[in-house]
């Protein structure tokens, strides 16, 4: 009796941190969105500029605008955090895993990575050819960049595969400290990646939280798919076993 009442106990615990993790994810993915569309009713108003551009003046040096402020080591890291938010490192990353996922045999894992990769980027040039906004001037560069603004694609997909990644890394460990330890090193990269944009000054910061906004909502998206056809699939195995 006590062994059947243990794994009721234990069955209805495990069901309960899923819905758990389902609400979070429905809460990440409608937070998200209604960020990024805030954002884009505001920029599109021109309701941010004053706030964006007191916050790229306030990062550079009064004379000379090109050069942030700081010392000269901060503009070299934050110029190679910015590098990893590349389209080349991310669809190779993307690349990487999805061979390492196919030949474990993990196919929903695999679709998953392609689907945040493949998905984010035709987001981020999609969004960007419907906003169009300019970047900020040349003259607070400290690097060059091309095509438009609005939303950052360093940091919408980069969001997207970072977040994805650390998600199926940290669900095939079974420390939950070690999980949140994944997790946070996700988010921490996303958010470093983000900021060496407004600080490189390619960016206006809206860009950038737009950005965020939209690539959680698509990782969140993208889970709570695979979640979905994952639990269906295991209710059907158990309807067809005897």
């Amino acid at each position: 009796m006590k062994r059947h009442v243990a794994g009721a106990v234990t069955t209805l615990v495990s069901a309960a941190r899923k819905e758990v993790s389902v609400v979070a994810a429905l809460c990440a993915m409608a937070g998200g969105l209604f960020l990024f569309i805030h954002l884009a009713e505001e920029t599109g108003e021109g309701d941010t500029h004053a706030f964006d551009m007191a916050v790229l003046s306030r990062l550079r040096r009064p004379d000379a605008p090109a050069v942030p402020i700081g010392p000269h080591w901060l503009t070299t890291s934050a110029r190679d955090l910015t590098s990893l938010g590349s389209t080349t490192i991310l669809v190779f990353l993307g690349l990487s895993a999805i061979g390492f996922l196919m030949m474990q045999g993990r196919r929903a894992a695999a679709l998953l990575v392609l689907g945040s990769v493949g998905g984010a980027l035709a987001l981020s040039n999609g969004l960007k050819l419907v906003f169009q906004r300019a970047r900020p001037d040349a003259a607070f560069r400290a690097i060059e960049a091309t095509q438009f603004s609005f939303p950052s694609g360093h940091a919408l997909i980069s969001t997207a595969v970072y977040l994805t990644l650390g998600a199926l890394i940290a669900h095939a460990i079974r420390e939950r400290s070690l999980k949140l330890y994944v997790q946070l090193l996700a988010v921490l990269l996303v958010f470093a990646i983000g900021l060496s944009r407004i600080y490189l000054g390619v960016h206006w910061t809206t860009d950038v939280l737009a950005g965020w906004g939209m690539g959680a909502a698509w990782a969140m998206a993208l889970w709570l798919i695979t979640w979905w056809i994952e639990r269906r699939s295991r209710l059907a195995l158990g309807e067809a076993a005897p």
